[in-house]
């Protein structure tokens, strides 16, 4: 039976989602597909390459640092987050924690499939690249899924702007199936009741508006897609088609939350929630 997992992302909340990835690992559980939406794609990427505890150290340690996110960032760049650290100075060959490309690689060719979900910035429709789309020292496709509005500009690839895989696609559950995946884990970064406001995203689409204008209109709907596909998740998995994973609560975490103690209790979370995976797996 093909397995998938998706891990839908959520900033610094989804330190929620390293503490699952790395509980699968202990337990020795493998995906047949992975599917990540922003902070998940990079989540997975090191899950794929059996980093276990790779993705902590960036949460826990690396995110405290000002070259990693901050006003001078902003000032400098134009973007709070700098994307090109994260993916490229600290993940390359020579960095300071290398993602292990090789061992992906091997991976992919075992059959194991990783689909990174971005948004392009011009139409506002899911771009799904392929894992066999990074190249070695070349993970700018993790770092458009994980390119939030506002908060940085459009990550450029080949020309072409991309923004968070969570405008368009923010619970890719059709996209597993249509891979062939026959059950799915869904890693969610807030609560299993907790549904969108959409009116809550109405500043961050009206100053979209003046640069990327269709993808404005995504983000104005993002939150309904997100509830839509949250609904379809809940009666999958009422046919034992899918497994919600999600945190009981997040405390006061949100998007750029950087307290350790916050993020090492939600992790403590994830990695506890992980053990009814493994029913799953073999129900």
């Amino acid at each position: 039976m093909k397995t998938g997992i998706i891990d839908v992302g959520g900033g610094m909340r989804d330190i929620y989602g390293v503490g699952v990835l790395d509980r699968c690992m202990d337990l020795g559980i493998k995906f047949d597909c992975c599917i990540g939406v922003s902070a998940g794609a990079a989540n997975l990427a090191s899950y794929i390459a059996n980093q276990r505890g790779r993705n902590y150290k960036f949460y826990m340690e690396y995110s405290h640092r000002p070259a990693y996110m901050g006003l001078h960032n902003l000032a400098v760049t134009g973007s709070y987050i700098n994307l090109d650290y994260i993916f490229g100075e600290l993940s390359n060959a020579d960095g300071e924690y290398p993602l292990d490309y090789d061992a992906m690689v091997r991976e992919f060719d075992r059959g194991r499939k990783f689909i990174v979900v971005a948004t392009d910035a011009e139409t506002g429709k899911a771009t799904y690249f392929d894992g066999r789309n990074l190249e070695r020292n070349n993970y700018g496709v993790i770092g458009a899924s994980s390119c939030v509005p506002i908060v940085n500009r459009a990550y450029v690839i080949d020309g072409k702007e991309y923004y968070d895989g969570g405008l368009s696609d923010p619970v890719p559950i059709e996209k597993a199936f249509e891979l062939g995946c026959e059950r799915v884990v869904v890693v969610l970064t807030r609560p299993k009741d907790y549904y969108f406001e959409t009116l809550d995203d109405i500043p961050i689409v009206k100053l979209m508006e003046l640069t990327h204008p269709t993808a404005a209109k995504a983000m104005a709907i993002r939150g309904d897609v997100y509830n839509f596909y949250l609904d379809k998740a809940k009666d999958l998995e009422k046919e034992g088609k899918v497994l919600i994973v999600a945190p009981d609560s997040i405390g006061d975490m949100k998007l750029l939350t950087r307290r350790n103690e916050n993020m090492e209790e939600l992790y403590q979370k994830g990695y506890r929630d992980a053990d009814k995976i493994l029913d799953f797996m073999i129900g």
